[in-house]
């Protein structure tokens, strides 16, 4: 699998303090994921219904598809069919991480050589450190019509020299229907590249993202020592953060208390 490098980020995982108490917390049940509560109904959709798979198609019916494709590319991102009936192309996955990723401490960024080399810079220390990815971060991949969810994923986290276990991240599809934004997990052998192919260059009728692999209760086990030492200082930092809101919330209900107080009194009677 080739992978290409450009990349774009938005904001922080962080919540900002000056929003109210309800809108974010963190917990360990949750896995430092932010919580947003609304009346409004959410308009993320989650399917986890398996698709049944038609049957694989021809040559030629691939080679119309990517003619098809190329027509409505409107950069140079085309899809390339090779002579063995594989073909190759280009995919973007929106990186939506919520909590920390571990990568090597210390060590200096990837260098073309490296890339090409497929030197594995994660592997010259076993020192570690933690830290968030930027939000909604975007990575542009090159890959073949052969390359499956599982290789896309690995891809990825090495692009990032993140050491954590594959296993812990999922790569979703969003597609957007009626409004509602739906996420439906792929399976790891599914080709991300049929899939691009079949919906068009357009990204909004189809991207990809990668997130948690969210399996209902979080895996502890999965966790290194370092990691389950970062997660308690990032809940100790939460904690504080929150009480330092309340006293700020709270002191302004006083001050605008003691205000209209005095001007009560002030007042002729």
């Amino acid at each position: 699998m080739t992978i290409g490098s450009s990349s774009s980020s938005m904001s922080s995982g962080y919540c900002s303090l000056d929003e109210d108490l309800e809108d974010c917390f963190f917990t360990a049940k949750t896995s430092f994921f932010r919580s947003a509560q609304s009346k409004v109904p959410a308009k993320n959709v989650t399917q986890t219904v398996e698709e049944e798979k038609p049957e694989p198609p021809t040559v030629q019916e691939i080679k119309q598809k990517i003619e098809k494709y190329n027509a409505k590319v409107t950069n140079c991102l085309l899809m390339k069919l090779n002579e063995d009936g594989t073909y190759t192309g280009f995919i973007k996955v929106h990186l939506k991480l919520r909590r920390p990723v571990t990568v090597p401490a210390g060590i200096r960024p990837q260098s073309i050589y490296d890339a090409l080399k497929e030197v594995n810079l994660a592997e010259m220390t076993d020192k570690r450190t933690s830290f968030y990815l930027p939000l909604d971060a975007i990575k542009q991949l090159h890959i073949s019509s052969t390359t499956t969810v599982s290789e896309v994923i690995q891809g990825l986290l090495k692009k990032f020299m993140v050491v954590d276990n594959p296993q812990k991240f999922a790569l979703f599809k969003e597609m957007r229907k009626d409004g509602q934004v739906l996420l439906q997990k792929l399976p790891l052998t599914e080709y991300p590249l049929y899939l691009r192919l079949l919906a068009g260059p357009d990204t909004d009728v189809l991207s990809f993202v990668l997130k948690e692999n969210e399996t209902g209760e979080v895996e502890w086990d999965a966790f290194s020592i370092p990691e389950l030492q970062n997660f308690l200082m990032i809940l100790d930092k939460e904690e504080k953060e929150k009480i330092q809101q309340v006293h700020r919330k709270y002191e302004r209900f006083k001050q605008r208390l003691q205000q209209t107080l005095k001007e009560a009194r002030g007042k002729p009677g």
